[in-house]
């Protein structure tokens, strides 16, 4: 049974049926692979015998070295089939097959009695190994230590958990495939610019450390990517794009569900999106022992939940879901920040559009008492009006603008501008005109060409269906007059540029060929005048700033102007510098 009223009366299971094989026939692409290789070169790291004990569980399954810590004081093990060492794993970088390790206080055992005993020790000693059996107690060696393949950890202590690692590690060697959750295009990224920061977006969001600085965008390392999708659901630009499957596909398979549940004469459908791994079996114990999933809450099964971006949520609604749902962990194995800051931009939008009370949320347990409960207390919203039945095309940015157009094509009551909290992808830049020399810095930094000049006119645009609020153009500025203001105009994509500044021309004062802007090359030269050596009273050398390129060039000839031309100056002496000292510790008794 799909599903019952709180009342036990037996709800229609057709809607949910319809939708659910609509789903299930929508095709996805092929996922890419990555080789990653291992050859079973396994680092134990210990503090004491439990690491040796653990080495002598694999050195017939791998090529063993035991490292233990500086404070390690064991019984000495004996005659051992494989080397062990003492000292500190001061940094650790890589994946299964390819771990780069850097250790301090370093040193190799020399013989003895009973007790093990180091030589001397080194700093800045450096290893490879294809896995790493962690048994040291400490702080994890990688943020996010559970995602980081060929990493095992274990709690000395518990035996039964070191077992469970060496058996994992033991069947750690071979040849292995794991999907490239992600597809990245760098050209795309606006990380920087010349040397300045502006989006860290992906950065900030990802638990295992796979994305890195390199230059003008950032690097994804696909052996160490863990697939959780927030740098795909953040990334403003759509650089980074999930491919398990894409984002547009999984917008097909969302719409061929509701437009199933909505032709089978359903009502009101409540989307669960879920993962394989913790939601499936939730759900499949509610449908085995008990009522299961009201008939009006759709499962949508994802690779993970924290792939899904606001082109999701925006293209659910408009398709006419009436609420989402993210069934997520009690304790999340990783940082979920990024499905809260996709929640955060998608309430205000679906509340400013007159989607009244909470329409997307999290539910976060391991019980499936405690989601059946959940889902049935939670109240049934109308949809959207007038639903859409677009289909989802293209890159993640384009699929994102067309969804959240159809959403307020849709929806209860569309207004044309809503304000978005700090971060989100949209919205516009204001300019203090007054403090802006259109230096035009702005424009060269933007990489999304939002900001524009003119080549006819100095001239500043602004284009706001391009811009990703990547806040390049603010750390660029020379003068720090730009501010960003996140927000959504649905009217941006039909709005031509617009224009935040413009100036009068300068004109050249031989061909009047316009080369500058008026008021600055007024200023320069009002500053210039008689108070620089090169440009004395009233010089022809000042007319030179008033001409284009080529009439300088060719008054600068006819002209014999010597750049370095500079008057003569007289030397000063000795007496000179103790006149100055004499008068300044006058002013300073004075004082």
């Amino acid at each position: 049974m799909l599903g019952v009223f709180k009342d036990g009366l037996i709800q229609d299971e057709a809607p949910k049926k319809a939708a659910l094989q609509a789903a299930a026939a929508v095709p996805m692409p092929d996922v890419p692979f990555v080789q990653v290789e291992s050859a079973g070169v396994v680092l134990v790291y210990g503090r004491d015998e439990t690491a040796v004990d653990a080495g002598e569980l694999l050195k017939d399954h791998l090529d063993v070295t035991v490292l233990m810590r500086p404070a390690a004081s064991i019984v000495s093990p004996g005659a051992t089939d494989f080397p062990v060492a003492k000292g500190k794993i001061a940094i650790a970088k890589g994946h299964l097959g390819t771990f780069d390790l850097t250790i301090d206080e370093f040193a190799q055992t020399v013989p003895s009695g009973d007790t093990l005993l180091f030589g001397p020790s080194r700093d800045g000693a450096r290893s490879r190994c294809d896995i790493i059996l962690d048994l040291s107690g400490g702080s994890p060696l990688f943020t996010a230590d559970d995602l980081r393949d060929g990493y095992l950890r274990a709690d000395p202590r518990s035996r039964a958990a070191v077992l469970e690692a060496v058996l994992k590690a033991r069947d750690l060697t071979g040849a292995f495939e794991k999907p490239r959750y992600i597809a990245f295009d760098p050209s795309r990224c606006a990380h920087s610019r010349s040397g300045i920061v502006g989006c860290t977006r992906c950065l900030d969001l990802c638990p295992a450390g796979a994305i890195t600085p390199a230059g003008a965008h950032v690097a994804i390392d696909p052996n160490i990517c863990a697939g959780c999708g927030q740098c795909a659901a953040a990334c403003p630009t759509g650089a980074a794009s999930y491919a398990m499957p894409p984002q547009d596909a999984l917008m097909r398979k969302l719409r061929a569900m509701l437009l199933a549940y909505r032709e089978a004469g359903g009502v009101d459908p409540i989307v669960l999106v879920h993962d394989d791994v913790h939601g499936a079996p939730m759900i499949d114990a509610l449908t085995r022992f008990g009522e299961g999933l009201p008939a009006h809450v759709l499962p949508l099964a994802v690779n993970e939940v924290t792939q899904v971006g606001l082109e999701n949520v925006a293209a659910a609604f408009a398709y006419g879901a009436s609420g989402m749902r993210f069934l997520l962990r009690a304790k999340p194995r990783h940082d979920v920040s990024g499905l809260r800051r996709t929640l955060s931009f998608a309430e205000p939008i679906l509340a400013g559009l007159g989607f009244d009370a909470l329409r997307v949320a999290t539910i976060e347990t391991d019980d499936p008492d405690v989601l059946s409960r959940v889902l049935r207390e939670t109240v049934s919203m109308p949809a959207a009006p007038r639903p859409a039945t677009f289909r989802a095309t293209g890159g993640k940015r384009d699929v994102l603008r067309f969804a959240l157009s159809e959403l307020h094509r849709a929806a209860p009551a569309p207004v044309d501008v809503i304000a978005l909290p700090k971060g989100a992808p949209f919205g516009t830049v204001e300019v203090d005109v007054n403090g802006c020399t259109l230096c035009l810095s702005c424009v060269s930094s933007c990489p999304t060409g939002a900001l524009r000049d003119d080549p006819e006119r100095p001239m500043l645009r602004f284009v706001e269906d391009a811009c990703v609020q990547c806040g390049l153009c603010q750390a660029t500025c020379p003068e720090h007059v730009i501010t960003l203001k996140p927000q959504i105009d649905f009217r941006a994509a039909r709005a031509p540029a617009r224009v935040l500044k413009e100036e009068e021309p300068f004109c050249c004062i031989h061909c009047n060929k316009p080369f500058g802007i008026k008021s600055t090359i007024e200023r320069v030269v009002t500053r210039l005048e008689g108070s620089h050596w090169m440009y004395p009273g009233s010089s022809r050398r000042l007319d030179l700033i008033k001409m284009c390129e080529n009439c300088r060039v060719a008054a600068v000839s006819q002209e014999n102007f010597d750049p370095y031309g500079a008057p003569g100056r007289r030397k000063r002496t000795t007496e000179d510098y103790l006149r100055e000292r004499a008068e300044a510790a006058n002013r300073e008794s004075q004082a």
